[in-house]
């Protein structure tokens, strides 16, 4: 009985993996960038912030190579990120019980040759308020803008692959 299910469970892994394979299912890689900014220069306002150095780690991920400033040779600026907060709902006695983040990040890209494409994004995330519990919330919020912050720097080499 043990080989029975053995072979049972064995065949079904296959047929899993055969199906997964023809229906043209592939593990998610990183963007692949065209020829033109395989090689470029990263500037921004403030390349001391967090998105900065995320940015950074995920053009290196994508076989971008980071070069210091040259005439002809791409370049990515990076402005600031913006983070606002608006509040969507309150509790009874007035405190606000649910905040939305507006989280906005713009670029501008500049090919030798070519005009300088500006793009802007935002990213929008609900989150509940606790006054009671303000120092696990601080925390939440602190890990919520860095998780965005993550998904705005492989938003921009997303699009940066698209161009």
């Amino acid at each position: 009985m043990g080989a029975f299910n053995a072979i049972k469970n064995g065949l079904a892994l296959v047929l899993v993996c055969f199906l997964l394979s023809s229906c043209g299912f592939h593990l998610k890689k990183a963007s692949s960038l065209p020829d033109n900014l395989k090689q470029l220069t990263l500037v921004g306002d403030d390349e001391k912030s967090a998105l900065f150095e995320d940015l950074k780690s995920e053009l290196k991920a994508s076989n971008v190579e980071l070069k210091a400033p040259a005439h002809n040779m791409a370049q990515l600026y990076l402005r600031r990120e913006t983070v606002e907060r608006q509040t969507l709902s309150l509790f009874q006695n007035g405190q606000v019980a649910e905040y939305e983040l507006a989280y906005g990040v713009s670029y501008i890209v500049k090919r030798p040759g070519e005009d300088a494409i500006e793009k802007r994004f935002e990213l929008y995330r609900n989150y509940q308020d606790d006054p009671d519990h303000a120092l696990a919330k601080a925390k939440e919020l602190e890990l919520l803008i860095t998780e965005i912050r993550q998904q705005a720097s492989r938003r921009i080499v997303r699009e940066l692959s698209q161009l």
